[in-house]
Formats: C-alpha cells, sequence, structure tokens
C-alpha cells in the first residue's frame, strides 16, 4: 500500500473512533435512540469505505504481483483469498 493510501486509511479510522466515542457518550447520555442510530450508520459507513479503499488497493498491488510472478499457487492462494474476502465483506456467502 502506498503511503498516501496509509494515512488516508488511518485519517479515516481515527474519525471512526471519534464516532465510536461519542456513540459511547449518547448511550450515557441516554440521548434518543434515532441520533444514536445515525451515529452508528455514520460510523458503519465510515468502516465500509475503508474497506472498499483497502481492497482495491489489495488487488491492484498483492492480487496483481500474485498474477503477475507467473506462479501458479500464489495465483490460485491469491483467488481462494478474494473469494473468502468477497464472501465475508460482500455479503456473498449468504445469497
Amino acid at each position: 500500500m502506498d503511503a498516501g493510501t496509509k494515512r488516508a486509511l488511518l485519517a479515516r479510522l481515527r474519525r471512526v473512533e471519534g464516532q465510536a466515542r461519542a456513540i459511547s457518550r449518547m448511550l450515557d447520555e441516554d440521548r434518543d435512540c434515532v441520533d444514536v442510530l445515525l451515529q452508528i450508520s455514520a460510523a458503519q459507513g465510515a468502516l465500509g469505505k475503508i474497506g472498499e479503499v483497502l481492497l482495491g488497493s489489495h488487488i491492484e498491488h498483492c492480487v496483481a504481483e500474485a498474477f503477475e510472478s507467473g506462479d501458479e499457487e500464489a495465483r490460485m492462494r491469491s483467488i481462494s483469498e478474494l473469494m473468502d474476502i468477497f464472501g465475508r465483506y460482500g455479503g456473498l456467502a449468504s445469497r
């Protein structure tokens, strides 16, 4: 992963950490359920975006490298990892 992408992901993750702390405070303060749910939705969206960027970076670098290497075992391992990630991250396993 390039340094710029890493910095951007870490910045997004810090924002998610702030959102998680805000959710905790909101619960402690007995804030309205809808407000808490909206904050949870925002945190989930931010985490989802982090996952998308990370997956794209993984495909562009790690997967591409496995395919360019000519190593059949590395290529198959990479495909297997992607199928697992798509199943877990994309909800494909439940379809």
